[in-house]
């Protein structure tokens, strides 16, 4: 009895994902929504009155403006990993990690000027809440700078390039996140404080 195998065009591929990439984004998926039910309270308590009004200090848009920076020479050197431009990844992760920590000092003299505007993590809610915001985002974004200096080492030992690009993949969308959530952070305060 002979056996017919019918072949079938066009079958679907199941969706498959790097595993550590999915880990990734589950992580980010658990950031935003820490972010977002602290945003909530933020706007819950504010409306409760006994608000302390106070004007966010002016690093905070050059700190902004360098997470900026930093997201487009990060995604120069990935750009420049899929061409095997080695020179170009290593110059736009280090030019990328040298900016993440200078973000990193901005959000510290952040806290000074806040101190010098006389809010304190202690006190009153509205500098509590910056305070955590800020606080939480640096946090984060020091693991991003880990990150960049990992994948930057990896760099220098010819471990990034067009063939291997899954940690590059996974350091740039954690950075463009961060840097998309720091924005994000920035606005909403700006709309409410």
């Amino acid at each position: 009895m002979e056996e017919k195998f019918a072949y079938i065009e066009g079958a679907e591929q199941p969706i498959s994902m790097h595993p550590k990439k999915f880990a990734l984004w589950l992580f980010m998926v658990t950031v935003v929504m820490i972010f977002a039910a602290l945003t909530s309270a933020y706007i819950v308590r504010q409306s409760e009155g006994n608000w302390l009004e106070f004007t966010l200090p002016d690093i905070f848009y050059y700190t902004s403006g360098i997470v900026i920076l930093s997201s487009i020479f990060l995604h120069w050197a990935y750009v420049s990993a899929k061409k095997d431009e080695l020179v170009q990844v290593r110059l736009g992760m280090s030019i990328a990690v040298i900016l993440g920590i200078l973000f990193l000092i901005g959000q510290w003299y952040s806290w000074v000027a806040l101190v010098d505007k006389d809010v304190y993590f202690v006190g009153n809610p509205a500098g509590s809440f910056l305070y955590v915001f800020t606080g939480l985002h640096a946090l984060h974004l020091i693991s991003g700078v880990i990150f960049l200096i990992i994948v930057l080492i990896s760099s220098f030992r010819y471990k990034v390039h067009s063939q291997s690009m899954t940690p590059m993949e996974m350091c740039v969308t954690y950075w463009h996140f961060l840097g998309g959530l720091w924005l994000y952070l920035f606005m909403f305060l700006q709309l409410n404080h």
